[in-house]
């Protein structure tokens, strides 16, 4: 009796997608799930502009908000959304905890099913301020708590949500297979002559967690080949800083944003090496993309990067460790990790998984109240017992599940 629900999809910027993790995925889901579900998906007048808004994509109705979607307007925006949503949708898909505060009274005065993606850790993200960090931390909390089933893109943090909370999230990565491989034309040399010769490639947004002044110093010190960046520069006084900064260099070339699908597929795909300084959040768009089209990665070494590839790529956690990594390998080890990027990515990474992992939850969220509980067995003993024995360190986990 799934078939034929409503379902409302909240906190993307809205459809089509631009430039985005939420964006690329909702589209997909819409693409793949529109014939099984009545769509509704919630978007930022403020970030399309008129003359670009639709009443539809495919079959799935957009819905229009007159905010941003991103920022501390992102509180108001997910929470407008909620709150109109819940005048006809049986399943609130809510991407971000950035409402979450409300799904407290959702759950208490309504039926409605709720599944929310808690998008990484966002908490320990550096562009959030110290009351914006705050927020999230608590709202974090909230929306594990309250929503009838939750979403971790990846392993590490299925296993911080299960340390922290005590309950079981559902881990479903993202989907890679819409990037293609493009072959170089004359006309593209003209554009971009870097691509008659071998180049390393990074796409981000430009913040600082995601490493850029370290990776940008590494290749800016005599690395092999040169660097290629696509970012939002212009976003921030950081990102207009680290522009104006090393722009300069022969061997770092530095683009703004580009929303072409063809044009950033023929960048990506056709570099030497991918470069990926992520270091919060899970599941990574832009690097199980690059690992799709076969690309060697040299990441940085945080847990997360390390589970999504599956600990099979190169990684690095200093500037030093960085420009060792360009120097000492060569160019056939990096094929060698091409090939196993691409076979991690082409078993896990499809749209068709990721949507089947969807279409499952929320039947799963229609049918049960429960969620699983995963509190280990040390929680039986007292933090005096656990210190006597040695293990005192796991008392202070203790508290993540008695508050």
């Amino acid at each position: 009796m799934q078939e034929g629900k409503k379902l409302a999809i909240i906190g993307t910027v809205g459809l089509p997608a631009k430039y985005g993790g939420f964006e690329t995925l909702t589209s997909h889901l819409v693409e793949q799930l529109d014939q099984q579900y009545d769509m509704t998906v919630y978007c930022s007048s403020k970030q399309y502009a008129p003359a670009d808004r639709q009443s539809h994509y495919r079959n799935a109705r957009l819905h229009y908000l007159p905010l941003e979607a991103n920022g501390v307007q992102s509180i108001p925006y997910d929470t407008w959304s909620i709150l109109h949503a819940l005048l006809y949708a049986d399943v609130l898909l809510i991407l971000g905890v950035a409402g979450a505060w409300i799904l407290p009274f959702v759950r208490l005065f309504t039926n409605k099913r709720i599944i929310i993606s808690i998008d990484g850790i966002e908490w320990k993200r550096d562009k959030w301020s110290w009351p914006a960090r705050m927020y999230l931390y608590w709202a974090e909390k909230i929306a594990v708590k309250y929503s009838h089933c939750d979403i971790s893109d990846n392993e590490s943090i299925q296993d911080y949500t299960a340390l922290r909370y005590g309950s079981l999230s559902n881990v479903i990565e993202y989907g890679a297979d819409h990037t293609m491989k493009v072959d170089v034309e004359p006309a593209d040399i003209d554009r971009y002559p870097f691509l008659a010769k071998p180049y390393a490639f990074k796409v981000c947004r430009i913040e600082p967690e995601n490493n850029l002044e370290l990776i940008l110093n590494a290749f800016s010190k005599s690395a092999p080949l040169p660097l290629v960046v696509v970012g939002n520069w212009a976003k921030s006084e950081f990102g207009q800083d680290l522009k104006a900064r090393y722009s300069g260099l022969d061997n770092l070339l530095l683009f703004d944003p580009i929303y072409d699908q063809r044009e950033i597929d023929l960048l990506r795909g056709n570099a030497s090496l991918y470069v990926h300084g992520h270091s919060a959040g899970g599941t990574n768009p832009s690097l199980v993309e690059a690992m799709y089209l076969g690309l060697p990665i040299m990441a940085f070494g945080v847990s997360y990067n390390r589970t999504t590839t599956e600990d099979k790529a190169y990684y690095f956690d200093t500037e030093a460790e960085l420009t060792e990594l360009l120097r000492h390998t060569s160019p056939d080890s990096w094929k060698h990790v091409g090939l196993a990027m691409q076979e991690v990515a082409e078993r896990r990474y499809r749209w068709s998984v990721i949507a089947t992992k969807y279409h499952a939850l929320v039947q799963r969220a229609c049918q049960t109240d429960v969620k699983a509980a995963v509190i280990p067995s040390f929680q039986d003993f007292s933090p005096e017992l656990l210190r006597e024995h040695g293990a005192g360190h796991l008392a202070t986990h203790r508290l993540f599940y008695e508050n």
